[in-house]
């Protein structure tokens, strides 16, 4: 059985295409793998824009690093497969 890994996305904010909104902080996707986290923001959040670059991919992300004030107070749960920042991304 695969085990599941949190991953931290941040994009390129130099490129114009418009993000989603919450994600200029990053998005936080839990997933079998980096190929599959990237599957789950492509279907799920990025189904109607163009993904922007990723510039940063931080895998087994230790959550008490990411921003107490804004990032984790409006995070899903982390421990099952799906986005769980920003939310509304099922």
């Amino acid at each position: 059985m695969m085990k599941l890994r949190r991953y931290w996305f941040k994009f390129d904010q130099t490129i114009t295409t418009p993000h989603p909104i919450g994600t200029l902080l990053g998005c936080g996707v839990t997933a079998y793998s980096k190929d599959d986290a990237i599957e789950l923001l492509r279907e799920r959040m990025f189904k109607q824009l163009p993904m922007p670059t990723l510039r940063e991919c931080d895998e087994d992300v230790d959550l008490a690093m990411l921003d107490a004030k804004h990032v984790l107070p409006n995070s899903g749960d982390p421990s099952t497969r799906g986005i769980w920042f920003p939310l509304g991304y099922y």
